[in-house]
């Protein structure tokens, strides 16, 4: 392996465990422990290929320890504020903010068991209301897990255009049902609230669902295909933990 290639990792595994750091002072334990273990990965890749250096396979290996010590750490103090239910993070997203695409905000959470979500939205009905809900799929899709089933529940668009959001979401429903993914509709004419469950038992509850993207400057600008680009609205992510997953 290159010089080069191993500095690459180095510098990579540097700037994933600082956001583990930064996170972890800001008390977002799960989204700094995914960190931590993506970074300690990283640091274990840059170990391997330093066969020749002695005393920078000890200063690893020393780092790697640390690392791996404080991740131990937060996912035992996590995993008893789940046992005791009381698991609350919060997450500030500011006025033109960027970063904070859905892969972003829901990676942390998306376990290898989680096969069944649930969206409550009321406002899936516009047309980018519409595409963010598709991307929100896609994402679902592209996880390192297996979802089987997705329930929406959401407002009936009683405007003219009220075709368009049934046909979209059919749509939706045709191309998910392909992937062999279930999508279970149902519209409510109080729905207010927002939030989204996994079955893990992990509830996310953004302020403003998930329409809490800007719209681009233009087509051709920068952030209207990658949402990690794209600026936000300012809002509030509230993280829970259950061990009860409740149905909608």
């Amino acid at each position: 392996m290159s010089q080069n290639h191993v500095s690459g990792m180095e510098s990579s595994a540097i700037s994933v465990l600082k956001r583990a750091v930064e996170l972890d002072h800001s008390g977002r334990f799960q989204e700094s422990l995914v960190c931590y273990q993506e970074g300690i990965q990283l640091l274990m890749d840059v170990l391997k290929a330093s066969v020749k250096d002695d005393s920078k396979r000890g200063h690893y290996r020393e780092k790697i320890k640390g690392y791996m010590d404080r991740a131990e750490q937060i996912k035992s103090h996590v995993n008893q504020l789940k046992e005791d239910g009381k698991y609350h993070e919060q997450i500030r997203i500011s006025e033109d903010a960027t970063g904070h695409s859905y892969e972003s905000l829901f990676k942390p959470y998306m376990s290898s068991f989680l096969t069944e979500v649930w969206v409550e939205d009321p406002y899936i009905r516009h047309i980018h209301q519409l595409y963010n809900f598709l991307r929100f799929c896609e994402m679902l899709l592209k996880a390192p897990c297996k979802v089987k089933k997705v329930h929406l529940l959401t407002s009936q668009d009683e405007q003219a255009d009220s075709g368009q959001q049934r046909g979209a979401l059919s749509e939706i429903k045709e191309s998910l049902n392909a992937q062999g993914v279930t999508l279970d509709l149902q519209y409510s004419s109080t729905i207010h609230d927002r939030e989204i469950r996994f079955d893990n038992g992990w509830i996310i509850k953004i302020g403003r669902g998930l329409d809490y993207f800007k719209r681009p400057k233009g087509r051709f600008s920068i952030g209207y295909c990658d949402y990690d680009l794209r600026q936000c609205h300012e809002t509030s992510v509230d993280i829970f933990h259950t061990k009860h997953t409740k149905t909608l």
